[in-house]
This record gives C-alpha cells, structure tokens and sequence, in this order.
C-alpha cells in the first residue's frame, strides 16, 4: 500500500544569490524587458547575448508588452527551458502605481510559470537598474508577490539573482525580517 502523493510546497523555498541569471540551472529565467520586446541594456542584453540570435525573433511575434505584465519564449541556448519577459515600470516616484504594477510582474510571472509546469525559477531584482526603483522597495514587493501568487502547481524554488551585494542584502534584510533562510 502507498500513501498518499506527494503535493507541491504551499510556500515556495526562497533563495538569493548574487550572480549571473543566464548561467542559472533553473527551469525559467525572468527577463526584466521592455515594453517592445526589443533588446535592451543590463539583464536584457546579457540574456540575448546568452540565449542567441532566435530570441529576437521569437519575441518580435509577439507584439509586445504592456508594463506589469509578461510573456514567455523558449530558453534557446541557455540552461533554462524558459524566459519569461517581464515589462516592470520605470520609477517617477512612487506617485504612478509603480508598486501595482511592479507586484504585477511577479505575480504574472508566478502565474506563467505555474502554467508551464515550471518546477524553478530565477528572477532579477525587476525595475532596480536604469527603471531606478529603489531596491529596498522592490524587494519588499517582490518577495510579498511572489508569496501571494503562489499556489498549487507552483515552483517549489524561487532564487532571486541579484547583480551585486547591495541588491541581495536588500532581498536577504526582507526574508530575515519574515524568518526565512535566504540561500
């Protein structure tokens, strides 16, 4: 006799790590885009420069996206199986729903993923390089998000890929104020 099977996590294990999000062995990756798809500066020139001359294409059939949201392609020549893209909003202050819409992302993401059957997945610090979100901030939205749109199917990792110290301190400081053990 067998018992019962066995259920995905209802929390996700949260890790952060301070790195370089194409070389992550995870079964998504998340591309913090623009809204024309159009390859860009920071972590989305380096994930066209890793996942190859397909992507461009692949995200020119799309038509774009509208901030707050996201769209998923193969992962071509990287490790993942997935990119998912996601638009995060440019900071004018915080007087412009740049925190709706930067939750949105996460939330999207989670959603995409979930549908993918995606078990992984690695997110940047979305909307924190030129967007100039501040990074305390956007952790403490990305984290909350993250836990509020997981469920049932969900990834049972989620890893922050942060660029340097400052950034992973930011997402550490909020998963230890939570009593989480940030990897």
């Amino acid at each position: 006799m067998t018992g019962p099977a066995p259920t995905a996590p209802t929390t996700p294990r949260l890790e952060v790590v301070v790195g370089d999000i194409t070389a992550e062995t995870v079964d998504a990756i998340v591309n913090a885009a623009n809204s024309a798809l159009q390859r860009g500066g920071g972590v989305d020139n380096a994930i066209h420069a890793a996942a190859g001359s397909a992507l461009q294409p692949a995200l020119d059939q799309l038509g774009g996206c509208p901030t707050g949201d996201c769209r998923i392609t193969p992962g071509f020549n990287l490790k993942a199986r997935y990119i998912i893209h996601c638009v995060g909003p440019i900071w004018h202050g915080g007087t412009g729903g740049e925190d709706d819409a930067l939750a949105a992302c996460y939330t999207r993401a989670i959603a995409l993923a979930r549908d993918q059957g995606v078990r992984s997945i690695a997110f940047p610090a979305i909307s924190t390089g030129v967007y100039g979100f501040p990074r305390d901030r956007a952790a403490r939205i990305a984290v909350a998000a993250v836990r509020a749109a997981h469920g049932p199917g969900g990834p049972d990792l989620v890893r922050f890929v942060c660029f340097d110290d400052a950034s992973a301190n930011a997402y550490r400081t909020v998963l230890d104020r939570a009593g989480d053990q940030p990897g």
